[in-house]
């Protein structure tokens, strides 16, 4: 309890003065990893049970339920293949799966005797980059536009592209038997299947449901927004309940709702009189602004748990191996594959540098780390890959908190 009323006034603090603190460069990250320290150090004892529980474990794979269907809905440089189609590819299917097998060797190299499934699971942790926490850096208009707009996606699809193949490693690690990959290679693909479909159709059935119900007067304003809010629950929820894999579920709901949401909103918006249109942007945003407020308010929790689980690593012992990892996995494990990837691309060479520097890590890899350290069993691969995802996700706030802007200044004053 001395926990929760911890996080929660730390919350309530940084919601206080979250424009003063913004001007001091301590956004809600640094704050709430900073009071999961302070609390960790008092409550040492109890923090490593608290981690590894069950409600742990549901709390996190809820956490990315809403962080997948809000990236799905969020992304403001457009969809997939919306704005700069070829350079999107690139990054999202041609550089991440290089990272990944960049990061998977890298980890053999410098933490040798771990499985190739928990060197997989380390890699989908490390990987994804999320600008949650660093929203002003995609909105800052010294960055071309072209450059926002892949930021903005690859920021929003990675973690949902990534999902399965985290899934299909877990599976690996936890089952254990000599056939397994294959086994798991098979549940892993049938799961998305039944995930894509779910996805799709709650999705869909949903923002339909919305515009019929809204037309006939059943709904008010707040219903709008919970209903929502509650969407990726239920895709999630469902997911799960078939056999389904709920991430997949939960970020194809999310781009199915958004679609087929701002498509009905749009025709409304036509067909009503000239006097009595809203603007539309507005009407979409009155009906996010709970979830997106919920998911926040999810995500600094998640911040807070990072500084708890710090205290208990760093009780254990950092080793020197897994320090280089994560300053690699952090820079060059991105940058190379980023720069290759967009090699005889339009973008020149300081915009190409650019989005290689630019990748903070956040919230996904947290709730990745935490939903691995639950799933596996107790022993030095699931301290390994806590270790991993604290270190990592410190790493990012020291090195793109600052770290960015300073980027952004050298490179875009240099063209």
């Amino acid at each position: 309890m001395t926990a929760l009323l911890a996080a929660a006034v730390a919350a309530l603090a940084r919601s206080l003065a979250a424009v003063r603190l913004s001007r001091w460069n301590l956004g809600a990250p640094a704050v709430m990893v900073l009071v999961g320290v302070l609390i960790g150090l008092a409550v040492e004892d109890s923090v490593a049970a608290a981690l590894n529980t069950t409600v742990a474990q549901h709390v996190a794979e809820i956490t990315l339920a809403f962080l997948l269907f809000v990236d799905a809905t969020e992304v403001r440089g457009g969809r997939l293949w919306g704005n700069s189609p070829g350079l999107v590819t690139r990054v999202l299917l041609l550089a991440m799966p290089v990272s990944v097998v960049v990061a998977m060797l890298l980890g053999a190299l410098l933490i040798p005797g771990l499985p190739w499934s928990i060197l997989l699971i380390i890699a989908c942790v490390v990987v994804p980059i999320d600008f949650a926490p660093s929203e002003q850096v995609v909105r800052d208009r010294r960055l071309p536009a072209r450059v926002r707009s892949v930021l903005n996606v690859e920021g929003g699809y990675n973690d949902g592209i990534i999902s399965p193949v985290f899934v299909f490693a877990m599976l690996v690690a936890t089952e254990g038997a000599a056939a397994m990959p294959m086994d798991a290679f098979t549940m892993a693909v049938t799961q998305a299947a039944k995930a894509l479909g779910a996805g799709i159709v709650i999705g869909g059935a949903v923002a339909w449901l919305m515009h019929r119900c809204d037309r006939n007067g059943w709904m008010t304003a707040q219903s709008r927004r919970i209903a929502v809010l509650l969407t990726p629950l239920v895709a999630y929820c469902a997911a799960v309940a078939i056999d389904g894999n709920g991430f997949v579920t939960a970020f194809v709901c999310g781009i199915a709702f958004r679609y087929l949401h701002r498509l009905l909103i749009a025709r409304s918006l036509h067909r009503a009189p000239a006097t009595q249109r809203p603007h539309a942007p507005t009407a979409l945003t009155q009906d996010f602004g709970l979830l997106e407020d919920v998911t926040a308010l999810m995500t600094m929790t998640m911040w807070f748990v990072v500084g708890l689980a710090a205290v208990v690593m760093f009780a254990v012992g950092v080793s020197w191996q897994a320090i280089v990892f994560c300053a690699a996995a952090l820079t060059v494990v991105r940058i190379v594959p980023v720069i290759a990837s967009l090699t005889r691309s339009s973008l020149p060479w300081r915009d190409r540098l650019l989005l290689s520097l630019l990748g903070p890590r956040g919230t996904t890899t947290i709730v990745f780390g935490l939903i691995a350290y639950n799933g596996l069993p107790e022993g030095d691969a699931a301290d390994t890959v806590l270790l991993t995802t604290v270190l990592c996700v410190l790493g990012s706030v020291v090195l793109h908190g600052g770290g960015s802007n300073l980027a952004i200044s050298r490179l875009t004053r240099a063209k």
